[in-house]
């Protein structure tokens, strides 16, 4: 006999599935004269049926809301409730690359234990589809200047550092700072198909970082995405931490 679905849940994933906060739908002439437009995309499979509804700018692209509806198992309606707040502020075409394990992410206890177990892949997946389908009807709407918006969400802006860094060898800290990037960074750079990594650590303060994909060739990766990293870096683990990039492998740096 298989154990109840619900142990292998994480907290987070079942409070949200106890008491959604997005659970809802937007009419298609909702900000019609806001410069906004509705597009919806639905999913359906094994007696699931899930419904995206979402406000996107048309000046930028830009998610400015979602909601969704959901008539299924548990997970599917946890994993679309999160996948409304993973979305939100993000462009059509990152909606587009938005991954199962980020929206995992988004609702785990804790950073190396998934929230959902192995069987819930397929709900997941519904949640991806839906969101894709409203995000190709989109596409016609130019896409918000790269170097003025970091994918790393404001949401990860938080907390004081940790309390034990001081305490920390080098290499201890530099595993720290590889675990954040990797956990709480690079997941998101990778909506925009980029990458991120740790080349150096010097003088256990200042962290070079260095870029991949897309990113080697967007302003924003001197600019608004290495703040973002950087405040990230300095409220997780340190405000003693610098993050600058290897100016190198940066291809319109001359």
């Amino acid at each position: 006999m298989k154990p109840y679905p619900w142990t292998a849940y994480s907290h987070l994933l079942i409070e949200r599935i106890l008491k959604p906060r997005n659970l809802g739908s937007f009419k298609e002439n909702t900000g019609a004269f806001q410069e906004m437009r509705v597009v919806t995309g639905t999913g359906q499979r094994d007696g699931n049926t899930l419904r995206f509804s979402l406000v996107v700018d048309e000046t930028d692209g830009v998610i400015a809301d979602a909601k969704f509806i959901a008539f299924g198992e548990t997970a599917l309606i946890g994993a679309a409730d999160a996948a409304c707040e993973v979305l939100l502020r993000k462009n059509y075409d990152q909606a587009r690359r938005l991954t199962a394990d980020l929206i995992d992410r988004k609702l785990r206890d804790f950073t190396n234990i998934p929230a959902f177990p192995e069987s819930a892949a397929t709900h997941l997946n519904l949640v991806l589809a839906a969101i894709e389908e409203a995000a190709e009807k989109c596409t016609d709407i130019p896409l918000k200047d790269p170097s003025v918006s970091p994918p790393v969400p404001d949401h990860l802006n938080a907390d004081g550092g940790h309390p034990n860094w001081h305490l920390f060898s080098e290499d201890e800290k530099l595993d720290h700072i590889k675990e954040v990037i990797r956990d709480e960074i690079q997941p998101y750079i990778e909506l925009d198909a980029g990458g991120v990594e740790v080349s150096a650590f010097n003088n256990e303060r200042e962290v070079v970082i260095a870029y991949q994909g897309a990113c080697t060739s967007c302003p924003s990766s001197t600019g608004a995405t290495l703040d973002a990293i950087q405040q990230i870096l300095r409220s997780r683990l340190s405000p003693t931490l610098d993050v600058k990039p290897d100016l190198s492998l940066l291809s319109y740096y001359p």
